[in-house]
């Protein structure tokens, strides 16, 4: 897997001041997208060894909230076996900070039959704690949102989702 960019101390993309990861890659292409250049799986850099433990080294400072994973698409089936080992020695490394991940796949084809469906789907939405949903709609683009670009994207409470079995919004 390749990265597009890093933002370390993040404000837009979650609550508090955020590490995100910009994953390379994304099939969806939707029109108007804000990061096209990271549709394609070869831009950025390699996503490696180095990049985790930069990254871990982020989340650890006192005043990071959380991780934010965005694209691309990091539920992309290629994204998500690379992302997975990263997120368990996230959660193990620093288990008091938060993980959202942003993605144009929507809960239901991430938990049911789509193409985003991989060996590596269940245990990463299980290690996301809040997930935006649903592929960016240009007609649908509202600034007032909080999180998000359009109205049909949604923030779910992962844990409360899979616990209730039906979706659970997450709660500004």
């Amino acid at each position: 897997m390749n990265y597009a960019n890093i933002k370390t101390c993040d404000i837009a993309d979650g609550p508090g001041v955020r590490t995100a990861l910009f994953v390379s890659g994304c099939t969806h292409h939707c029109p108007g997208c804000f990061n096209a250049e990271a549709q394609d799986f070869a831009y950025g850099q390699p996503f490696d060894k180095k990049t985790e433990d930069f990254l871990i080294k982020e989340l650890q400072k006192p005043y990071v909230s959380g991780l934010t994973l965005l694209g691309g698409e990091p539920f992309e089936p290629e994204n998500q076996r690379a992302l997975l080992p990263f997120l368990r020695r996230v959660r193990q490394e620093c288990p008091d900070k938060t993980v959202w991940a942003f993605s144009g796949y929507t809960w239901e084809e991430l938990t049911g039959e789509s193409r985003a469906r991989c060996e590596a789907t269940d245990e990463l939405l299980a290690l996301v704690d809040v997930l935006a949903d649903g592929e960016f709609v240009a007609a649908k683009h509202d600034i007032s949102l909080r999180f998000r670009g359009s109205s049909n994207q949604r923030l779910l409470d992962v844990a409360a989702s899979r616990a209730a079995g039906e979706p659970v919004w997450w709660k500004d």
